[in-house]
């Protein structure tokens, strides 16, 4: 009837080979879990146990693990066998979970290697039979590298809500509507003549594609909070030589990653550790001092990069030298602590960073930024501000590191947010692309109402790039680029 609608389905790909491959991680351990999927799991599971039949689905035995040709018994270990499509790659698999040691791990694999037609697994390929079979979209895929790559606690919440269809579930709603809309709007062609199609079907199908417009736009101007979160808040160390840079950066990480000396230029290259703050990640940067003028050629360098760094930084610390910041004050007793660190951002040759218009904290700073006034064991008079953007600090003494801890967390959890199951945060780059794109084509439509061959054209394409996030439609170029960080077993 709706002959022109689009149908995206995603075709169920039997694999000829069986797979097997240690999914627990490479060393010695107490347990290793040894995977194999494929339609010849059965027999590598009767063939290395010498049992008659696979036991009850989801449930362990104990069993003796034999090799197929010598029938020596290489191991003692739990057996669990799990018939599709009711297992992670919707193929049937089993499990032989047996002791962790490097050689028992071996010699079960070699012997497994013997059965017909099972073959070693490629990194990601249990994965990707799951995907394949519809047990995962490309989301929940992109959810689960993720979940593996996790080193924070937020890192992992927002992963494993992923990897639980948050995302999924709301692109597969937008995809809804457009589905929808399409099957409307072809509906309206075919019967335009007949005069038996409501009026009102296209005013509703501009309705909603008004509103899934507004959802995608809100979905899109989030910060990149998602993204910052799943690959780090890049943070820089900026300020004068010999201010404390490189002590700060020793202080938060707690190691001496930095060399600290009292000559002025000793850090001359960009050095990044990534550092978990409040269950967020942070990519801290130390950079080398900046100074109006040297003649070091290698210093010179060094403040080039400090400045490209800062360009394509996210969160800004400041570090200003206490003593000489109430030197200033003396000589300047009418300015205000505002006063100095524009002149001090200038000096730095960063005077973008402030708004020169502003004259209160608020909206001063046109990036994220915190500032450290560093070397408090050296003052006497007693510093203090009221306000949650300046911090004081002794990197000697360790005096009020709780506290610009605790500004680092709220900055990042501005930056990154907390995930939500109810707000899911994209956290790709491919998703922001096929987003944009999508939303293209919805503006265009809104523009082309009259003509009726148009609106559906653009719904199509629309519905095509939210195909695109989800999996529905593919290429094996993008297959490729999502799946070549998985480990051999997952």
């Amino acid at each position: 009837m709706f002959k022109r609608i689009l149908r995206l389905i995603k075709p169920q790909i039997r694999h000829s080979s069986t797979i097997f491959a240690l999914s627990s991680g490479q060393g010695k351990c107490g347990v290793a879990v040894i995977r194999v999927s494929g339609a010849a799991t059965k027999n590598a599971l009767t063939c290395l146990t010498g049992l008659s039949h696979p036991p009850q689905p989801r449930m362990a035995i104990l069993r003796s693990v034999k090799h197929p040709q010598t029938l020596e018994t290489l191991d003692k270990g739990l057996i669990l066998w799990f018939p599709g499509p009711h297992s992670f790659t919707g193929e049937d698999s089993c499990e032989f979970h047996v002791h962790g040691g490097l050689a028992v791990v071996n010699s079960v694999l070699e012997a497994l290697s013997t059965v017909s037609e099972c073959s070693l697994a490629e990194p990601g390929e249990f994965t990707k039979r799951a995907f394949f079979n519809g047990k995962l979209d490309l989301t929940e895929v992109e959810g689960l590298a993720d979940l593996l790559a996790a080193e924070t606690e937020l890192q992992r919440k927002q992963a494993f809500l992923q990897t639980q269809g948050a995302l999924s579930k709301l692109y597969n709603k937008w995809r809804g509507v457009l589905v929808k809309s399409v099957a409307h709007v072809e509906a309206h062609i075919d019967f335009e003549e007949t005069e038996t199609i409501d009026e009102g079907v296209l005013e509703k199908v501009v309705s909603d594609v008004t509103q899934l417009k507004d959802e995608i736009e809100s979905h899109l101007a989030d910060g990149r909070k998602g993204e910052l979160l799943r690959t780090g808040v890049k943070t820089v160390i900026l300020g004068e030589p010999n201010v404390g840079k490189s002590s700060l950066l020793n202080l938060l990480c707690k190691r001496p990653a930095a060399i600290v000396t009292p000559i002025e230029g000793t850090t001359r290259d960009i050095l990044e550790v990534t550092l978990n703050i409040g269950g967020y990640p942070l990519v801290l940067a130390d950079t080398a001092g900046l100074r109006e003028e040297t003649h070091d050629v290698i210093e010179k360098e060094g403040i080039n990069r400090a400045l490209q760094n800062y360009k394509n930084s996210d969160l800004v610390i400041l570090v200003v030298d206490s003593q000489k910041y109430l030197q200033w004050v003396q000589c300047n007793t009418s300015c205000t602590v505002i006063d100095f660190l524009k002149l001090y951002v200038n000096k730095l040759g960063l005077s973008d960073l402030v708004s020169n218009e502003k004259y209160e904290f608020e909206g001063l700073f046109t990036k994220h930024c915190l500032i450290v006034f560093n070397k408090l064991d050296l003052v006497q008079t007693e510093v203090t501000f009221d306000n949650k953007n300046i911090n004081f600090l002794s990197c000697k003494n360790e005096e009020g590191v709780p506290n610009l801890v605790d500004s680092m967390t709220q900055k990042l959890k501005i930056l990154c947010g907390e995930p939500s199951e109810d707000h899911p945060s994209m956290n790709q780059m491919r998703h922001r692309q096929h987003l944009s794109q999508c939303l293209s084509c919805l503006s265009t439509f809104l523009t082309t109402s009259s003509d009726t061959v148009l609106m559906a054209e653009h719904l199509r394409k629309a519905l095509r790039h939210l195909g695109h996030l989800v999996g529905v439609t593919t290429t094996e170029q993008l297959l490729d680029v999502i799946f070549k960080d998985f480990c051999i077993g997952k």
